[in-house]
Formats: structure tokens, sequence, C-alpha cells
């Protein structure tokens, strides 16, 4: 037979011979047809079950309540998924019904047909080993598919910190390169004051470093887990020595030292951790995004924008305006951006939706926060590659408009007073000559005394002449 039956709660179905998952996924498989992608999409959250089921099933081993071989060959199989193995058969959809239960069978069962065949079984003889009964032992969807979760984000955040510091890295060494690239700084969009393309270009490496350190202040709240809460946290069917040793074995396996929470009723129904995480998710997406506004308008024209710095051709810009190149780079790092902010918002309905003991839209919130790291991630790697090391600055375009410039007027209000600053700037509009030319005429300051003011030292840091 090319097919073998299982039962379940609603009855018997034919399930592939081949399949190592079993009935309660092919089940799912038929109910949820929804975005037709596949947990095995994700494959750190596989990974993450994997780990999960390991640990569980090492400390029902060490409570005596599984046996020897049953227990060795789950950790063998465990360790296959941990190491790439069988993620075809993770088949069911990343969206579903019923708080993650069908991602749960599926790893059950795939694990548990695994053990089977390492036990020199067929697959689908529970009767030696069971999905339920043995893999599922001492745990409810409710503890291991929240815990899985955050194992993966856990991994995934780590991921994002490293992508972030290879665009920090880009900006910082930009910032080295142009230190000494003298321009006009602006606000609202008009002219302010002179700084240098350097101390533009540090501030973006500075906004990234912060964010970082914010992602890790989030990692910490994602190592908190309720595994051994079972059902709604009061730990039901579970030995009371088993949420402390499925804890220390989690931590072994992975890697990473997680904490039970103090009270597992409110960690079971409590989705505030994957909300912070999204906020500061959200928080990298929106200063990635005015970052690339930023490199946007700066690079703007060539010849009638602002002209400012030259963004490396990646790609012909237009299939009808020949010699056309768009900044295609910072675009799709804003494109990123505008969907991790939709997905915040996702996960604050999922999490404000959850109600009493159990909040049944974990799926949406995993997914929607899967991607977000993702896309970050690919995001800041490409954005430092393909766009942020073959920046060039248009030097003598910059010198140009600063000398041109009438905000360097405001330098000169501690020496020459606010009302002459402002009549200079007046006429400096009005009549388009430069401000050091105005001054100069009107005799209220030396050649000498404006060479000092307007060095770039004194332009761009804090200081105060004497009169």
């Amino acid at each position: 037979m090319n097919y073998r039956i299982e039962h379940d709660l609603l009855g018997e179905r034919e399930v592939a011979a081949t399949a190592y998952y079993g009935v309660h996924t092919l089940r799912a498989l038929e109910n949820f047809p929804i975005s037709k992608i596949p947990i095995s999409t994700y494959p750190n959250l596989l990974k993450a079950l994997a780990c999960v089921k390991q640990a569980c099933a090492l400390a029902n081993h060490e409570l005596g309540l599984l046996v020897d071989n049953k227990a060795h060959a789950i950790v063998e199989a465990c360790k296959e998924i941990i190491g790439g193995k069988l993620h075809n058969q993770f088949v069911v959809d990343v969206i579903q019904g019923g708080a993650g239960t069908s991602t749960n069978m599926n790893a059950n069962e795939v694990i548990a047909n695994r053990a089977l065949e390492l036990l020199g079984c067929e697959r689908g003889d529970y009767k030696k080993l069971h999905p339920l009964e043995d893999v599922n032992m001492s745990q409810s969807t409710n503890d291991v598919y929240p815990t899985a979760v955050k194992v993966a984000l856990r991994f995934k955040i780590d991921e994002l910190i490293a992508g972030m510091d290879v665009l920090k890295t880009a900006f910082a060494e930009k910032a080295e390169e142009f230190k000494d690239v003298l321009k006009m700084g602006r606000t609202q969009l008009q002219d302010a004051v002179p700084m240098t393309l350097g101390q533009e270009f540090s501030t973006y490496a500075v906004m990234i470093e912060e964010d970082q350190q914010r992602l890790h202040e989030a990692a910490l709240l994602i190592q908190e887990m309720n595994l051994g809460a079972t059902a709604i946290g009061t730990g039901i069917n579970a030995h009371p020595g088993y949420a402390s040793l499925a804890r220390k074995y989690l931590s072994l396996v992975t890697g990473i030292q997680y904490i039970t929470a103090g009270n597992l009723v409110e960690a079971t129904q409590d989705a505030g951790a994957f909300v912070q995480l999204s906020g500061v998710l959200k928080r990298v997406a929106v200063k990635l995004s005015k970052i690339c506004n930023d490199l946007r308008l700066l690079s703007s024209g060539p010849r009638t924008g602002f002209g400012e710095i030259n963004l490396p051709a990646v790609q012909a810009g237009s299939s009808i305006m020949p010699g056309k190149v768009n900044p295609v780079i910072p675009e799709v790092v804003n494109q990123i951006a505008f969907m991790v902010i939709g997905n915040d918002v996702t996960v604050s309905f999922a999490a404000e939706g959850g109600q009493l003991q159990l909040n049944a839209f974990e799926p949406i919130i995993a997914r929607s926060l899967f991607d977000n790291l993702v896309y970050l991630r690919q995001g800041c790697v490409t954005l430092a590659a393909r766009c942020v090391r073959g920046i060039t600055a248009n030097r003598e375009h910059l010198t140009k408009m600063l000398n041109h410039s009438i905000g360097i007027v405001t330098a000169l209000n501690p020496l020459i007073g606010y009302e002459n600053a402002t009549a200079v700037a007046k006429e400096a509009h009005v009549t388009g000559k430069g401000v050091a030319e105005i001054v100069l005429a009107r005799g209220l300051l030396t050649k000498e005394q404006l060479d000092e003011v307007l060095c770039p030292e004194n332009l761009t840091q804090p200081g105060w002449f004497k009169k």
C-alpha cells in the first residue's frame, strides 16, 4: 500500500506511507490552505521546536517518566531536525487556527515517526512510541508553541543584531572618510548651520547602535518562558520537578540561558514580550527608513536636486528615460520598513485579541515577527553592501553651496549681534551676494576675523569668539 491508516478524535484517515507527519497534520493541511506558506519556510522555528521537544524528553527521562530507548530515540530525532533534516515534513500553514496546535502536532508526529524508525519500527506504529503520549509528554501546545516561538525569535534577534552591525560599521567608515567635508546642515529643509558630511553619517551609525541596545533588552524578555505550564499555567499532567528540568535542558540544548516565568498562568496568556519586541522592530524600521529618506534626498538630481552625494549605480532606472539611475536600494529598505510597521499593527491587534487564559492568535504574531526579523536583517546587509559602502561625496558642489549659503551668518552672531546678522542675511537673500562679502563691505568684521570664524573647526563645534 502507498498509505497507512491513522485515526484521531474525528475518525480514520489514509496518510501517505512515505510521510513522517500523521493524521493531525493531514487535517491541518486541509483546514488551513491560507497563505500557502508552510512552517518549513521558517527553519529556525523547526529548530526551536526540536530543541523544546528534546529538552522535554530529557526532563521526562530524568524524572523516570520516559524509558531509556524512547527517550534516546526522541532525542536523536530532534537532533536530526536541528541539523536540518526532515524539514520538508513540516507542512502546515504558518497561519492557522488553534493557537499553534497544528504546528505542535506536526512536530510531535514527525519526531515520533523518525524515532520509530530509529527503534527499528514502522512509521505509524504508535503502540511502540506515541506522538502525544511520549513526544508530547508533560506538555501542551499552550506552553510548547510560545516557548518554541521565543527560542526561534531569540535566534533571529542575534542574526538581526549582526546584520545591523554590518550597516553600522559601513556608516562609521563613511563618517571617517567624510570627516573633513564641510556642508550646510538643514532643518525643515531650509539652510541651518554648517556641519561636516562625516557628522551627518556618524549619526546614522549611532542611531543603529542605539537600536541594537534596545534589541538586546527585548531579547531578555523573550528569554522568559512558560514551559511546564501545560494547558493554562497550572502545570496539570506534569511532574512537580518537570518545569525546572525542562528549562535547564532547553538552556543546555540551545546555549541560551532561559528562565521560567514566576507566574505560569500569567505567562501563558500574556503576549507582552512579543508586543515589546515588535515595538523595537518598528523603531528599527522607522529609523532605517528615515536614513534611507536622507540618502535619497541628499543624492537627488543629479543636476536638479541636492546632489551632495552619489549613490552607487546598481541598475538602469527607466524603461523610457535613458541614463536615469534610481536609488533602488534605499527604496527597497523603505518598503521593508513599511511592512514592519504594518506587521506591528498586526501583532498589537493579535495580542489584544487574547481572551482569558490563552492567546489563540500567536501564529500570526509569530509570522509577523519572523518576517520582520528576516527582512530587516536582509535590508541592513543589502543597504551596507549595495549602497553605503559605495557612496561618494560631491566635494566641490558642497563647498560651493556652503560658501553661497546664508546659513553661515549664524556663526557671526556672537561677534556682530543678532540684529546685524539679520540685516546681513536679508541683504544676501535679496541681492544674491555672499555673507562674507556683505560683512566686509559693512565693516562689521575684518578679513582676518572672518577667516577665523569661518574656519571648519569653528563652524562645526561649540565655540565663542571675542569681539
